[in-house]
């Protein structure tokens, strides 16, 4: 991720009429594998900024707003000058946040839900999932996938799977290797195209979906997996998946948090 200069967004509220598409951020300070980890700053700047920064660099939004739930979040957003939406503490899910916006802003088409741990996503896979809405009128929901090469990774519960059809439509997402091989060969992990998609933690809404979203109760699918978007594929919603060349990893644990931090003063010279 590069170095971002950027004019301070604009907010919510003065939008042209003529906006299709917003990133919200959807972030709260607890966590169970990482307390308080939107407002960790041993970089220099709190995580929920970065991820800030990397939603406001990207050129087809026409804004950006992070919707939390504590002051402390809200204090640290307006701090590096970022626009803030506060939502019910009582939401379930960062995507009901994200309902919660769209709500309120009903000029916008297409919402991008970029989860707020997730501050290396490249400002260019937000345009590519855009681009991918735009190209794709039937689809509700889309997501970016990238080609999945370490078998440590495949056989992690903690990085999600997808299998599309030929379309680029997804079949299924699963925390388990999918598809899962009867007999294992090294060379899987090297075919072109990719066997296994490792997916991204980043997802576009269109508005009338996220307004009828809250009517679905979880299905036992995503129970028992613990992935949201089993309840989209549950319910009949297509769900178009883009491929971007190099994954993201998302900061859910201290480990993580120390690796980012460990780039960060390598890229930027960091003490």
């Amino acid at each position: 991720m590069t170095s971002i200069t950027r004019g301070q967004p604009q907010p919510a509220d003065e939008v042209s009429e003529g906006l299709q598409s917003w990133v919200v951020i959807p972030a709260r300070l607890a966590s169970v594998r990482l307390p308080g980890k939107m407002l960790l700053s041993e970089t220099g700047k709190p995580l929920i900024q970065h991820t800030y920064e990397v939603a406001a660099a990207a050129k087809r939004p026409a804004g950006v707003c992070v919707a939390c739930d504590c002051e402390e979040i809200r204090r640290a957003v307006e701090a590096f000058g970022g626009t803030v939406r506060m939502t019910d503490p009582n939401a379930q899910s960062g995507t009901d946040r994200v309902a919660e916006v769209a709500r309120a802003m009903p000029q916008v088409d297409v919402f991008v839900n970029l989860q707020g741990d997730e501050p290396e996503m490249a400002p260019e896979a937000i345009d590519r999932l855009l681009e991918l809405m735009e190209r794709h009128p039937d689809a509700q929901v889309g997501t970016l996938a990238a080609p999945l090469r370490a078998r440590e990774l495949l056989d992690d519960p903690a990085c999600v799977k997808v299998v599309r059809d030929a379309g680029g439509w997804a079949l299924y997402f699963s925390r388990s290797p999918i598809p899962h091989p009867r007999e294992w060969d090294d060379r899987l992990l090297r075919a072109d195209p990719p066997v296994f998609l490792q997916h991204l933690g980043i997802y576009a809404y269109r508005r009338e979906f996220l307004l009828r979203l809250s009517a679905w109760s979880p299905p036992d699918l995503e129970r028992v997996e613990k992935l949201e978007q089993l309840r989209f594929l549950y319910h009949g919603t297509r769900i178009i998946v883009g491929l971007i060349d190099t994954p993201s990893f998302g900061i859910d644990t201290p480990e993580d948090y120390r690796r980012f931090v460990a780039r960060c003063q390598a890229r930027y010279n960091l003490p």
